[in-house]
């Protein structure tokens, strides 16, 4: 019985693709282009590193120079929630319905 729960647990799994799976022949990633399923598809780390990025950027275009940690992790967790609940959705239309939810 546990053979087959492993069996089912094994083809259930994904595998996930690094970041660099997403690069142009530069090595640049088009952040505007990935979509949730690569977010929510990739390792943990790339996942990280891609939650720092975007929330640089934005920080950035609203002229903020200050990291929240706590903040910065949860609102990472809730992006990655809502990317595997919509796998089609870009990151950056992803954020934006959060950031819209989030004001309210």
């Amino acid at each position: 019985m546990a053979l087959v729960a492993g069996a089912l647990l094994l083809s259930s799994a994904k595998a996930q693709t690094p970041l660099t799976a997403y690069t142009d022949a530069n090595g640049f990633i088009d952040v505007q282009a990935l979509t949730c399923a690569q977010l929510a598809g990739t390792y943990q780390e790339d996942a990280d590193m891609l939650a720092a990025w975007y929330s640089g950027w934005y920080n950035g275009l609203a002229k903020k120079h200050f990291a929240h940690i706590t903040r910065a992790r949860s609102g990472e967790h809730q992006l990655i929630v809502y990317c595997k609940a919509h796998p089609g959705v870009k990151i950056i239309e992803a954020i934006d319905v959060l950031m819209k939810t989030e004001g309210k």
